[in-house]
């Protein structure tokens, strides 16, 4: 029997499932199609010794009433139904550097921001006036962003450099390091990384930062939930590998199995890449193929996933972005040749809002998809008991880098691995099989401030009924995937009726 629907979404990462909902919301019949076992994208969630680990969503910005992110997901239908804990409100991230024995605070609010790294910059409350000011006016210049009217961004603002402009604002390279410290959000390279990329990203923490409890995958199941009550559909373990056309329309996708959807609209919600390589580089200009294909991916990571002994750790309620030195900030995944890991970023996960001791750890660092690709022909897919299939090497390889990002954890934190009762690692092989993600890369594609247009790519292709979201198109995490996907389905239904509908909480008083 053949399964017809108005739209067809591949892919369920936040961008397939926010667009999923939207369209539905929009009187459309959608379908919603997932690879994997789980669905969710960097919204999944796993478990070690009985403790929730997320894969990519270790905290959010901008979800307290009237903010920015708040209205977006209360359209989405899902903000009653998440279960948050706020993040310390005078260091939500905390920057230091090897042997200072110092944490830097980003504070939440734009007045306690400034207050809280006077502390320790007394003599720099023009220059941080000036940063905040700047990262307003930046993030006032995208209208989707706070959902404003306005002409939106232009060559002269995505142009600037972040490096270019700290460098108008100070000559205090410590105070420029503290500003970026929390750079793994977005991989800050000094000659390229625009300034609205950190803008964009910083902006929402400084209004509120959030963890969720136990996880990230409340997110996409809520947002299934919505999809439901809207009369969508949605399928795991259908992998697309082609499609079919119908007078240079798509007509339908098709699965590893041999199963057909049927559409009158299709949303790639995975790797653009590979969307050009399943519906075929033919497809497409020629210019738009060389483009994409040439554009490169930000690094991947190499994470620990620490279990904690009962009531043996205390929990900590801030992010740490903890340096080698002030010179590893910039640039820092090409710079950790021979002295691996010269940045650990390292996040509690939360169980509940009087939390204590602490349950479980991710700690983080940059690593480089070469390390691994002698293992590239083996895949980990969907189920935990193909796990540990690469072989005795690659487990070897990766019993090193833990032992070395343990060390660095245990320079910082002294004692702390007596606290450990196990702990687990995933390399950029693991990213690139649970996410689909090209090299495990964590954000998409590498932004240039010298280039900036060339990763603004359109949510509508050349194929009249293909649309793109997720966070290859426009801005990468939590915020820009959701926006993003706004932005997709204007696209693809009538704008002012969802722009009326969107509106209606755009005006919402900000508490913060």
């Amino acid at each position: 029997m053949e399964k017809k629907y108005d739209v067809v979404v591949i892919g369920s990462g936040l961008g397939g499932l926010a667009s999923a909902v939207i369209l539905a919301k929009e009187g459309k019949k959608v379908c919603v199609l997932e690879k994997n076992t789980q669905y969710g994208g960097n919204l999944q969630t796993f478990s070690r010794d009985k403790s929730v680990f997320d894969t990519g969503v270790h905290y959010i910005g901008g979800l307290d009433k009237g903010e920015n992110l708040y209205k977006y997901f209360s359209y989405l239908e899902i903000m009653d139904m998440l279960k948050l804990h706020r993040l310390d409100s005078d260091g939500y991230d905390m920057i230091s550097f090897e042997g200072e024995g110092i944490e830097y605070p980003h504070a939440q609010g734009y007045e306690n921001f400034v207050q809280q790294l006077l502390i320790h910059f007394p003599n720099e409350e023009e220059v941080l006036r000036k940063y905040c000011d700047k990262i307003n006016d930046i993030c006032h210049r995208f209208p989707m962003y706070n959902l404003e009217d306005g002409k939106g961004y232009d060559d002269s603002i995505v142009s600037i450099k972040l490096s270019d402009f700290l460098d108008e604002i100070t000559t205090d390279e410590k105070l420029k390091a503290v500003l970026i410290g929390s750079n793994f959000l977005y991989v800050a390279d000094k000659e390229r990384t625009p300034l609205y990329v950190h803008a964009l990203t910083i902006n929402s923490y400084i209004q509120s930062a959030w963890r969720c409890v136990h996880g990230g995958s409340q997110i996409s199941r809520a947002l299934i939930k919505v999809l439901k009550s809207y009369g969508g559909e949605i399928y795991k373990h259908k992998e697309v590998v082609g499609f079919t056309f119908d007078n240079q329309q798509l007509a339908s996708c098709y699965t590893s199995e041999g199963e057909h959807y049927y559409g009158e609209q299709f949303v790639s919600n995975i790797n653009l890449k590979h969307t050009i390589r399943m519906v075929g580089a033919e497809s497409f200009s020629k210019p738009f193929v060389k483009r994409i294909m040439s554009l490169e991916e930000v690094p991947s990571v190499f994470s620990l996933y620490i279990v904690f002994k009962k009531d043996a750790y205390p929990y900590q309620n801030s992010n740490i972005y903890h340096y080698n030195s002030l010179d590893d900030v910039w640039d820092t995944h090409s710079k950790s040749e021979g002295r691996w890991p010269n940045l650990l970023v390292a996040s509690m996960n939360c169980t509940t809002p009087t939390q204590k001791w602490a349950d479980s750890m991710t700690v983080m660092t940059y690593m480089d998809y070469e390390e691994v690709k002698q293992w590239k022909d083996t895949y980990n897919v969907s189920t935990i008991k193909h796990l540990g299939s690469r072989g005795e090497s690659y487990e070897i390889f990766k019993k090193e880098k833990e032992r070395l990002l343990l060390a660095k954890l245990e320079s910082k934190y002294p004692g702390i691995c007596d606290a450990i009762q196990s702990v687990h690692s995933s390399t950029p092989l693991s990213y690139r099989d649970f996410i689909g993600s090209e090299g495990g890369n964590m954000y998409g594609f590498v932004k240039d401030a010298n280039s900036p247009m060339k990763t603004f790519i359109s949510p509508r292709s050349k194929i009249g009924n293909l649309f793109f979201s997720g966070q290859n198109v426009r801005m990468h995490g939590v915020m820009g995937v959701t926006i993003g996907a706004f932005v997709t389905c204007l696209e693809m239904v009538d704008k002012e009726s969802l722009m009326t509908k969107l509106n209606k909480f755009r005006d919402d008083e900000v508490l913060v």
